[in-house]
């Protein structure tokens, strides 16, 4: 089978969509990647073959960042939906129909704020799977907000108003992390990871590790390096090792001279972090707090913009973190959730309903299955 992978590409798009396609291409399946012609570069790091599609000019995208930033994010987020579908998605989709027509996919698998990607495979009849990059509640919200968005498109292409059946919808989030309005998810589990000891930054101090990471969004709306040496000046008056990343684009150098006890680096897998960390510090993005939570880790959030901030509430709602108003409260926040172990505890009930879930490679079947009458037709 031939699976066309389509995603936005950074890393909170990008992210659910790799344990999917990993599990295709270990399958036997034959898998392309389509992303924005930035991202390539990172995308074939994952060892996939990747073809780019065309990006906006900043010209074009700069009206839509102005005015989603200082909105209630509700308000942010229909900004970005109206970005994403009719502006990115435009740019998008004479590529992406060129590389469905080109390399005759049996599948589309998107994520759902890859919009051009589901359209030319609908104009091509070709079956389409999404994979969540957010909770249930936020993905609900952005699929109703963006018929209006898509409607040139679609005419674009000769299409009806709305498709005739809904995509399969897949999720890495279990149902206890999940909230409604994905009714119809199949969900599953990333494959585990075995244990590895860090490298030995702290020289042998078993302290309380905290991991403090804020994502690889945040430093382009001007976070970095200023939120993140407020956090690590709160952290530093606790006894306990940090661990910082902040993203292949920013020097760890630019943060300054650090405390004791603070070790700074680029970027460090999430998977060989958790099993060593007793607090995890982040801003809320979806595959963070899963990643967290799926290791039983307890969460201190600091939402900044997107679908952080309904994530940040979930944390708080599951009994697995706080979210503290901002770096002022953040010492404290993270002293509660060392001390009280009902955090921890809450944070090990998602492990728990996590681990119960299937492994992503039971999904190539599902896949499979979807793209069985194309392959039929095509024999």
């Amino acid at each position: 089978m031939r699976v066309l992978v389509t995603t936005r590409g950074s890393a909170g798009h990008f992210g659910p969509l790799i344990p999917f396609a990993d599990a295709l291409r270990d399958a036997g399946d034959d898998v392309l990647v389509a992303t924005t012609a930035s991202t390539t570069e990172r995308l074939r790091e994952h060892g996939f073959s990747v073809r780019a599609y065309a990006e906006p000019p900043r010209a074009a995208r700069a009206p839509f960042l102005e005015r989603a930033r200082g909105l209630e994010p509700a308000a942010a987020n229909r900004v970005m939906v109206d970005l994403f579908a009719g502006v990115d998605g435009g740019a998008a989709l004479p590529d992406l129909c060129a590389i469905v027509a080109d390399w005759q996919p049996d599948l589309v698998l998107s994520e759902v704020a890859e919009f051009a990607g589901p359209l030319a495979a609908e104009q091509a009849g070709i079956p389409v799977a999404v994979v969540a990059i957010t909770l249930g509640a936020g993905e609900r919200a952005m699929i109703d907000a963006v018929t209006a968005a898509l409607a040139p498109l679609r005419a674009r292409l000769g299409l009806p108003d709305a498709p005739a059946t809904q995509p399969a919808y897949l999720t890495l989030a279990p149902p206890l992390l999940d909230t409604p309005g994905a009714p119809h998810a199949r969900r599953f589990r990333e494959r585990p990871v075995p244990d590895a000891p860090l490298p030995g930054w702290w020289d042998g101090d078993d302290v309380p590790l905290v991991y403090l990471t804020l994502g690889t969004v945040a430093p382009q709306f001007g976070f970095f390096p200023g939120l993140y040496r407020a956090a690590i000046d709160a952290l530093a008056t606790l006894p306990v090792r940090v661990l910082v990343t902040t993203g292949r684009a920013h020097d760890p150098e630019d943060l300054g001279p650090l405390p004791a006890r603070v070790h700074a680096e680029r970027w460090v897998p999430q998977a060989a972090v958790m099993p060593h960390t007793a607090v995890m510090v982040c801003h809320g993005g979806f595959g963070t707090v899963r990643a967290g939570l799926a290791a039983g880790v307890p969460l201190a959030v600091l939402p900044l913009f997107a679908d952080q901030p309904d994530n940040a509430r979930r944390v708080v709602e599951l009994g697995a973190g706080l979210a503290p108003a901002d770096v002022s409260g953040l010492a404290p926040a993270v002293e509660a959730l060392l001390g009280d172990p009902a955090y921890a505890a809450g944070a090990a009930a998602v492990a728990a309903d996590q681990r119960a879930l299937p492994v992503v490679d039971e999904a190539v079947a599902l896949l499979r299955g979807l793209a069985a009458p194309l392959l039929a037709a095509r024999r």
